[in-house]
């Protein structure tokens, strides 16, 4: 059934029966300092206006919404309209989370940060930010991610972040951020573990949310600038989920407007190559927070595949799965070849090469979404990064066919 947000999460981190903290004693201490240094942060108008101030001025905030006009015509349906994370400094909407943390950080005494990355962009954003405020930076990026990401490893290693790779399992994110829950537990009194997606025991998941929801404030102001309206669907692809809850929030007690977050469907969900926690997942506890998880019938997480490295994660945000269990927000999947075809359909029809990532979201509104719809309905589509770091693998994918 649907449903309004209300005030989520309650006090124990809490989105229904999802989120919490499952963490060694270790940590307890360390998360209740940083719960009750985010709260007072955010209720602070000096720490609001001085992030703000930032991300007007560093991160080149408000990002435009741009009428994807030829896409539109190539769909022959609704209105698509891309808001345009990837014109964000850094090249994601990852730099509006590394920002927030790292103030929240330098505000706590900590002045060493460790990051897990993926695709690149947030460890690219961690380290900007961690350059910008002359902090200390440790980035933990799975080798193979470090492969098919060769770009963004030297960016960060350029801003001066210290990039340690990561050769277990997979050696891909899920093993990035097992690797720095390590780091942070060993050097807790002065560290601060910058999370990158809306994943983790709480504060996390609603800390990240809270730096990610500018996306769709903006969003919705300038929809109802452009068009005079909200629009009927807003769309963004879910690996753990930051640039789609940071979308989605804003629009939440809007009934009017459907929320539809697209998982990376691999090579199919059948084959049990893909990472959509949702559509292929089960309820479990990984990384401190309980969720839907990519797991096997004893428990032992899986190992996931995404053509995008930032999708390639076996688990999802607590509030998408709260989301989807009230049915306020429904979550379907892309497989790798639709996400590369979109990818390429978007920089050859409107001059825009995007992530790998916001490809997913883009493949499932022009193939599925906004044919099936009228020219006077509207479609909302978070263009969470820019593709240039996914070349790499691009041209492999090409080269194998």
């Amino acid at each position: 059934m649907a449903t309004t947000r209300s005030e989520l999460p309650d006090a124990n981190g809490r989105f229904g029966d999802f989120g919490g903290r499952f963490v060694p004693e270790t940590l307890m201490g360390a998360l209740g300092e940083l719960t009750e240094a985010y709260v007072a942060a955010r209720d602070d108008d000096g720490f609001q206006g001085e992030l703000a101030s930032l991300l007007k001025t560093f991160a080149g905030r408000p990002t435009p919404l741009y009428h994807a006009m030829r896409l539109t015509a190539h769909a022959g349906g609704a209105q698509v309209y891309l808001k345009r994370e990837d014109l964000a400094h850094t090249g994601a909407h990852k730099i509006n989370n590394a920002l927030g943390q790292a103030l929240l950080a330098k505000r706590m005494g900590k002045r060493r940060i460790v990051a897990e990355t993926g695709a690149g962009m947030h460890g690219v954003a961690a380290a900007t930010v961690c350059a910008m405020l002359g902090m200390e930076c440790v980035v933990y990026m799975g080798t193979e991610d470090m492969r098919r990401q060769e770009p963004n490893v030297y960016r960060m290693r350029i801003l001066g972040a210290e990039v340690r790779p990561v050769t277990a399992g997979a050696r891909t994110l899920k093993e990035a951020v097992s690797e720095t829950i390590r780091d942070w537990v060993t050097n807790v009194a002065d560290t601060h573990y910058i999370i990158g997606s809306v994943v983790g025991p709480h504060p996390y998941p609603m800390m990240v949310r809270d730096f990610q929801t500018v996306i769709g404030r903006e969003a919705r102001e300038q929809m109802l600038e452009a068009t005079g309206a909200l629009p009927g669907y807003a769309v963004a692809c879910v690996g753990g989920g930051s640039n789609s809850i940071g979308l989605f929030v804003p629009f939440i007690d809007d009934q009017d407007v459907r929320l539809i977050g697209v998982e990376a469907g691999g090579e199919g969900i059948e084959t049990g190559r893909h990472a959509a926690s949702i559509g292929g997942g089960r309820v479990g506890v990984l990384h401190g927070s309980k969720s839907y998880v990519i797991q096997s019938d004893d428990g032992q997480i899986l190992d996931t595949h995404s053509i995008s490295a930032g999708l390639d994660y076996p688990g999802v945000g607590p509030e998408h799965a709260w989301l989807m269990e009230r049915g306020r927000a429904e979550y379907v999947s892309v497989n790798d070849p639709e996400a590369l075809a979109a990818f390429k359909l978007t920089s050859e029809l409107e001059g825009i090469i995007p992530a790998l990532e916001s490809a997913h979201a883009i493949a499932y509104v022009l193939d599925t979404l906004a044919p099936a719809l009228s020219p006077e309905q509207t479609v909302l589509v978070c263009l969470s990064g820019r593709g240039d770091k996914d070349m790499g693998t691009v041209m492999e994918a090409d080269e194998a066919r």
